[in-house]
């Protein structure tokens, strides 16, 4: 028997990166969702001696985590003082090894109706690459990958 948790578990989906930077930037255009501004935390830290300044970065004109950057739902709500989100996220980390298999999880993006063309051309102008479009009797779709080559869905 499973017990139920009493409340809904607040969770992110986290993706390895290669540059997490440039990633925040590509899916934050993607998703239409804001890059977390998480510079007053770090200067905080910074102040304080609890932050190496190596462990950070000049992004958009404002200090970032080196190894680490969000994006979120513009609607949803977030922590002024730390700049991180309270719903919808999408945390990217560094890793040191590239991608090198298919993705075990993806995302599926579903634009308004008839604009499936529209979207994807959009993504490819942010740099995604069309991998194969997707014709069966349950649906059709455009399988894509983002820069760093993990899979998404148009449909």
């Amino acid at each position: 028997m499973t017990e139920k948790a009493s409340a809904p578990v607040h969770w992110k989906l986290v993706v390895d990166a290669g540059d997490p930077h440039a990633q925040a930037d590509f899916w934050a255009a993607a998703l239409g969702y804001e890059v977390e501004d998480n510079s007053v935390l770090i200067e905080r830290l910074l102040s304080l001696g609890a932050l190496p300044v190596a462990a950070t970065v000049d992004f958009h004109g404002r200090p970032a985590f080196r190894d680490l950057v969000a994006v979120r739902h513009p609607d949803d709500p977030y922590e002024e003082e730390s700049g991180t989100g309270l719903g919808r996220r999408v945390l990217f980390q560094r890793v040191p090894e590239p991608k090198t298999g298919k993705n075990r999880l993806h995302l599926d993006l579903h634009p308004a109706e008839g604009r499936r063309a529209e979207e994807v051309d959009r993504l490819r102008g942010l740099g995604a690459t069309v991998l194969r479009e997707v014709k069966e009797a349950g649906g059709e779709w455009v399988v894509m990958a983002d820069p760093e080559g993990n899979e998404f869905c148009v449909h």
